[in-house]
């Protein structure tokens, strides 16, 4: 082995022992080690901190009295910052930062919706939060008697701030607007008188419009009438069934007299007699005193029917479902006149003398009989 070191010319060189490292690289690993613990613990520490904090927020009650409740509304398009502002001002909450990132954890920032809302007071924000989801927009009663029209309907409406009477009125007789609403018909149609279904309807501040309020009403007299015509093929078409119940809404405020005024007139439409009704002479005439006279009997418009030998142009307030119930379902009977007796009932007679009598009877003279 010597003799074969020689030959190369080369000798290995001794190992040597490692030498320990440097006293100051040890402190820096060291430091560097440590640094990195702590920061770790830091990083855990600092979502457990933030969570606590949070915490500490999430289980104060707020600002109101215990028991006691608010109004509050949320206007579309508000996020969750907003949102926390309005409730804020209405002692629900306190105006924290923390109520929007709790609203994020809890997952219920994006699901809060548009509305005005009975809130409590004295709760957690946690709370609010989750009322604030499952709530439903505060309802506010508004009833519209049947035989109104559609200037009255319009007065109710706006008298609550519901909308604004002339735009109510004004889209009401727009043929864009009406073609709108898919309410099948002619497509000329230029109002929507008799369509506008009288009822008790429950709103909410989001439903402030006339366009809206229209197309509620609208939407209920298709469901009514959907349900009412299903079992019985009607014997004349739609707009004539509705403009011959609204002539029927206005003639009589008895429920039970309906289905016998709308057989009465049937029965002089079947003999080609005129309908001579009151109501429609007043809903014609431009500026009605409150007295109906002789001369308003004669004045010739569409919707006279002591002129026109026929129904009146349209309907001439907008009836509901008993009165739509009465010209789908007449009662049979050989009447052909009827005369109020002053106590919201009416007289009944099958020819014009039993007729007349009972005007004399009933009307001190016969000056304001009906049916003649």
């Amino acid at each position: 082995m010597a003799e074969q070191q020689e030959t190369d010319g080369q000798q290995a060189p001794p190992q040597l022992p490692l030498a320990p490292p440097p006293p100051g690289d040890l402190s820096r690993r060291f430091f560097w080690k440590r640094a990195g613990r702590w920061t770790a613990l830091f990083l855990l520490l600092i979502p457990a901190g933030i969570s606590g904090w949070i915490a500490l927020y999430a289980f104060q009650t707020g600002p109101g009295q215990a028991g006691e409740f608010v109004l509050v509304t949320i206007p579309a398009g508000s996020g969750i910052r907003k949102i926390g502002q309005i409730l804020a001002e209405a002692d629900c909450i306190d105006e924290d930062i923390r109520f929007s990132l709790l609203a994020w954890y809890l997952g219920l920032a994006r699901k809060i919706p548009a509305g005005e809302f009975r809130l409590s007071q004295g709760k957690r924000p946690g709370d609010i939060l989750r009322q604030l989801v499952s709530a439903r927009p505060v309802a506010y009663r508004v009833t519209i008697p049947e035989g109104l029209r559609i200037e009255e309907i319009a007065t109710i409406f706006a008298a609550g701030g519901w909308c604004d009477r002339e735009e109510f009125i004004a889209l009401a007789h727009d043929s864009t607007f009406i073609q709108s609403l898919n309410l099948p018909g002619p497509s000329s149609a230029t109002s929507l008188e008799g369509y506008l279904y009288p009822d008790t309807y429950s709103l909410t501040k989001e439903m402030k419009s006339a366009s809206s309020l229209i197309a509620m009403q609208v939407e209920r007299f298709l469901t009514v009438w959907t349900g009412l015509s299903a079992a019985t093929p009607p014997r004349m078409s739609r707009h004539e069934i509705v403009t011959l119940a609204s002539v029927v809404e206005k003639e009589t405020g008895q429920a039970s007299e309906r289905p016998l005024i709308a057989g009465v007139f049937f029965n002089r439409l079947q003999t080609g007699m005129r309908l001579q009704s009151d109501p429609t002479v007043i809903y014609g005439l431009k500026n009605f005193s409150g007295d109906l006279t002789r001369n308003d009997l004669k004045t010739e418009h569409p919707y006279n029917t002591y002129v026109i030998s026929a129904l009146p142009a349209g309907p001439i307030c907008n009836p509901g479902q008993q009165a739509l119930a009465a010209v789908l379902h007449p009662e049979p009977s050989d009447f052909l006149y009827f005369v109020a007796k002053n106590n919201g009932s009416h007289h009944f007679s099958k020819n014009l003398s039993e007729h007349n009598q009972a005007v004399r009877t009933y009307q001190q003279g016969g000056e304001k009989g009906k049916k003649e």
